[in-house]
C-alpha cells in the first residue's frame, strides 16, 4: 500500500511539475511576442505590396495553415533581395515604413508574419516555430530569386530570429539587425526587477549571443542611442562576439521606434562599405 502511494504522489508531482512548465512556456511565449493581428500606427498605405501565401511544411489535419507575407519588389529585375523579419506585438503591416525604406535603397524585400500574427495561422508562436517561419520565407525568397543576392533583417526580437537564421543557412551575402538584444535573459536584467534570479525559468531564450558566432557572413548591427525598450550597450556586446566581417552603427537620438528613419543615411553607407553595395 505504501509503494502505491509513493508511486501515485510522484506521478501526481510530476504531472503538476509538467503542468506548471507547459502554463510557464505558454505565458512567456505570449508575453515576449504579444502575438497580435493589430499594426502599429493603424491602417498603412498597402500600394505597391503584394499579398504572399507560404505553405506551412508542417500541416497537420484540422484546416490549411499558411504564413502571410508582404512582398515587395525592387524596380530592378536584378536588385538583391531580403527576408524582413519583424519584431513582437505588431503584425508585418505596422512595418510598411521601414519595408517601403529598405526597397528605397535597391532591395526587393519579403516581409513575412509568423504565427500568431496577422493573417498567419492562428498558433502561439515560439523561438522555434519563429525559426521555422523564417526558413521557409527564406526558402521562397531563394525560389523567387535564385541568382539574386539574399540578404536577411531583424528588427528587435526579429534580429534574433534573425541571427537564429544566419547561424543555420550559409547561402546569405549578409545579415542586418536594428535596435536587438544579447539574449531574452540579457533583456529582463536591464528592467527595474531585473535583480530577481529569473533566468534559469526563461523558456524562450533567444541566445543570440551564443549564436553569433556561427553566422558566416558579413553582419552589420544597427541600434539607437536613446533606445529604452533594447539599450545599445546589448547591441553592441552582439556586435562585439560577432567574428566579423561586422560594423556597428549607433545612431545618435534613434529610439527602439525611429531609429531606421533617423539613421537611413548611416545605413546607406553601412550597407555600402560592408556588403559593397551600389545604392
Amino acid at each position: 500500500m505504501k509503494k502505491r502511494w509513493i508511486v501515485a504522489s510522484c506521478a501526481l508531482a510530476t504531472t503538476a511539475l509538467t503542468t506548471g512548465a507547459v502554463a510557464l512556456d505558454a505565458k512567456q511565449r505570449q508575453w515576449i511576442f504579444q502575438p497580435s493581428d493589430r499594426a502599429w500606427g493603424g491602417n498603412r498605405d498597402m500600394s505597391g505590396l503584394e499579398d504572399v501565401w507560404i505553405p506551412l511544411s508542417t500541416s497537420r489535419t484540422g484546416g490549411e495553415k499558411k504564413l502571410h507575407a508582404l512582398w515587395m519588389p525592387a524596380a530592378s529585375a536584378d536588385a538583391p533581395v531580403m527576408l524582413y523579419l519583424h519584431g513582437a506585438r505588431w503584425n508585418v503591416s505596422g512595418s510598411v515604413p521601414r519595408i517601403r525604406r529598405m526597397q528605397s535603397l535597391g532591395f526587393s524585400v519579403l516581409a513575412v508574419d509568423y504565427r500568431g500574427f496577422g493573417q498567419s495561422s492562428n498558433e502561439l508562436p515560439s523561438e522555434a516555430s519563429a525559426l521555422e517561419d523564417a526558413q521557409l520565407a527564406w526558402q521562397w525568397l531563394a525560389q523567387r530569386a535564385p541568382h539574386s543576392d539574399r540578404y536577411i533583417f531583424g528588427h528587435s526580437l526579429g534580429g534574433a530570429v534573425a541571427i537564429q537564421l544566419a547561424a543555420k543557412v550559409r547561402d546569405e551575402r549578409g545579415t542586418i539587425v536594428e535596435g536587438t538584444f544579447t539574449s531574452i535573459s540579457d533583456v529582463v536584467s536591464t528592467f527595474k526587477w531585473g535583480w530577481l534570479p529569473v533566468s534559469a525559468l526563461i523558456t524562450q531564450r533567444f541566445d543570440s549571443l551564443s549564436k553569433v558566432a556561427q553566422v558566416q557572413s558579413p553582419l552589420l548591427v544597427v541600434h539607437g542611442s536613446d533606445d529604452k525598450l533594447i539599450p545599445a550597450d546589448l547591441g553592441r556586446r552582439l556586435y562585439e562576439a560577432a567574428p566579423g566581417p561586422k560594423r556597428f552603427v549607433l545612431v545618435e537620438g534613434g529610439t527602439h521606434h525611429n531609429t531606421n528613419s533617423l539613421g537611413i543615411e548611416q545605413y546607406r553607407n553601412g550597407l555600402r562599405e560592408l556588403f559593397e553595395l551600389k545604392l
